[in-house]
This record gives C-alpha cells, sequence and structure tokens, in this order.
C-alpha cells in the first residue's frame, strides 16, 4: 500500500482579503475533487491573504500510478489562472 501526498504553495495575487482568498481556495479544491479521485486540504497560510498551501492525498497499490495521478493534479492546478503555483512536492509514505 502507498500514500502518495502532493503539497502546493500558492501565491493568489489579485486577493485582496481572506474571504476573496478562501473563494479561490474553495474553487481549486471543488474542482480537483470532482476531477480526480483526491483528498485535499488546505494545510498553510490560513490566515494570509495571498498565500495558501494546499495538500492532496492518494492511497493505492501502484506507486507509479499515485505518481502520474498526481502530476495530472499538479498540472491541472498549474493551468488556474487564479492562483500561481510557488513551490510543489510529492512525497510517499
Amino acid at each position: 500500500m502507498h500514500i502518495g501526498i502532493l503539497y502546493v504553495d500558492f501565491f493568489i495575487p489579485d486577493a485582496q482579503s481572506l474571504k476573496q482568498k478562501r473563494m479561490v481556495v474553495k474553487r481549486i479544491k471543488d474542482k480537483v475533487r470532482s476531477q480526480f479521485n483526491v483528498s485535499v486540504a488546505e494545510l498553510d497560510g490560513q490566515d494570509k491573504w495571498q498565500t495558501a498551501t494546499l495538500g492532496f492525498s492518494m492511497i493505492g497499490n501502484d506507486q507509479r500510478y499515485i505518481n502520474g495521478a498526481l502530476d495530472n493534479v499538479l498540472s491541472f492546478v498549474s493551468r488556474n489562472h487564479a492562483a500561481e503555483v510557488c513551490t510543489h512536492s510529492i512525497e510517499f509514505c
């Protein structure tokens, strides 16, 4: 059994308040959940206006499949124009 975790740090340049930032983060989370079979959570930056760290996780028995799926999630969120991907990393447990 393998657990893959994708960490993504976002910069949200147009957010001028926490409310605007939460709208962008919620939209990203909802779109990823509907497109991919992954769990999503905001891990850091809840009290900052223009930054957010999201974690995407997937569990399965094939590490290559999980890695490919998380790469697809990263490509998907990278195409989002409301938030810029600053850094990312994938870890396996």
